[in-house]
């Protein structure tokens, strides 16, 4: 391993595992939500943890800052989606959306604009934070909605579930959506940071990436299991962003060849000795963090090979998230641990 890249600066605990982080884009502050119904929001400045919501029994499955940082939307067990008003100081309940008999665990904000698409159940709706209310509801129709992407520019909204993808323009929310079909359900889906590629992982042990705009797409396979989570890169210096996939105990990196005929030349990448839970590139760069229920979190450089390893979660890692500006790794743990890394001056410029 080369010279450490990061060092452990603050660590907490609450009361169970970890189930979902986020950062504000401006990197103040750390939002954090647990198995048991936590919601806190940790300072980064003066090393504050302030509790949004005691732990209630009801898990908390999803969390997300707004892109301009005006609001925190949390969803999970209850159904119910909360949506925070961010401040200098913390953060006030706005409103509360209950969606009864089913468990929201996928949310996304616009990636320019504070409009939020929540799934409960077979259907999204799209909350404004103009007028504060949901202004449309669309129906996936099929399966409930397992995953949704906004496309980087935020002219669509791709929702995945058993059987197809379909893709909605944004603001023609009662038109008709283009439907990709495929086999199997898209449990994941993730579009590369320019927009070029989407890439989704299925429950038939396949990993699809479609160049955007292009209907055909490429097929990987020969996966242990499901194909769990996805993480893009930059462009590299050889034109092309770079695609980590997980399933079960393996990570694959996957490069773009020039010929399309040729389509993606596979790297496995062998650390873990348990299931990977989380995957994450900092942002701007190749670098690549891997947390696992083994109690590790291995960062790689060009996701190739492993240069630190990073512990801290006897019972494993069930999240983690680079900060906006990739100064800091956060990470949480099955046993409720929230740890924080800075990056050491020495490294900068070495992802």
């Amino acid at each position: 391993m080369a010279k450490s890249l990061l060092t452990l600066r603050w660590q907490t605990i609450l009361s169970d595992y970890v189930t979902a982080i986020a950062w504000s884009p401006n990197g103040s502050f750390l939002a954090v939500a647990s198995a048991a119904g936590e919601v806190v929001l940790l300072t980064l400045q003066e090393k504050t943890v302030l509790t949004l919501r005691e732990k209630q029994g009801f898990s908390v499955d999803a969390i997300a800052f707004s892109a301009d940082g005006q609001f925190l939307a949390t969803g999970g067990q209850d159904g119910t989606v909360r949506i925070w008003q961010m401040g200098k100081d913390g953060a006030v309940l706005l409103t509360e959306l209950e969606n009864k008999r089913v468990w929201v665990d996928c949310l996304r904000w616009h990636p320019r604009r504070p409009e939020l698409a929540f799934a409960p159940g077979k259907y999204t709706q799209i909350w404004d934070g103009g007028p504060q209310t949901v202004v449309a509801t669309i129906n996936f129709a099929k399966s409930s909605v397992l995953d949704m992407a906004w496309e980087p520019s935020g002219n669509f909204l791709v929702l995945a579930g058993n059987q197809s993808l379909k893709v909605w323009k944004t603001k023609a929310w009662d038109d008709d959506p283009h439907i990709w079909d495929i086999n199997g359900a898209s449990e994941m889906i993730a579009f590369s940071p320019n927009g070029q590629y989407l890439a989704s992982g299925n429950n038939d042990r396949t990993l699809l990436v479609w160049e955007w705009g292009n209907l055909d797409p490429w097929q990987m396979q020969g996966f242990t299991g499901k194909v769990r989570h996805l993480a893009w890169s930059m462009k590299t210096q050889e034109g092309s962003p770079l695609l980590v996939s997980s399933s079960g105990k393996g990570l694959v990196a996957w490069v773009k060849a020039e010929n399309d005929d040729i389509g993606w030349s596979a790297q496995p990448l062998d650390l873990h000795n348990g299931t990977i839970t989380a995957i994450a590139f900092k942002p701007h760069s190749t670098l690549l963090a891997s947390a696992s229920e083994d109690g590790l979190v291995c960062l790689w450089k060009k996701a190739s090979h492993g240069v630190q390893i990073l512990e801290g979660a006897s019972a494993g890692f069930s999240a983690l998230a680079w900060s906006p500006q990739g100064n800091y790794l956060a990470a949480g743990g099955c046993g409720g641990e929230v740890l924080l890394w800075a990056e050491n001056s020495a490294g900068k410029g070495s992802a």
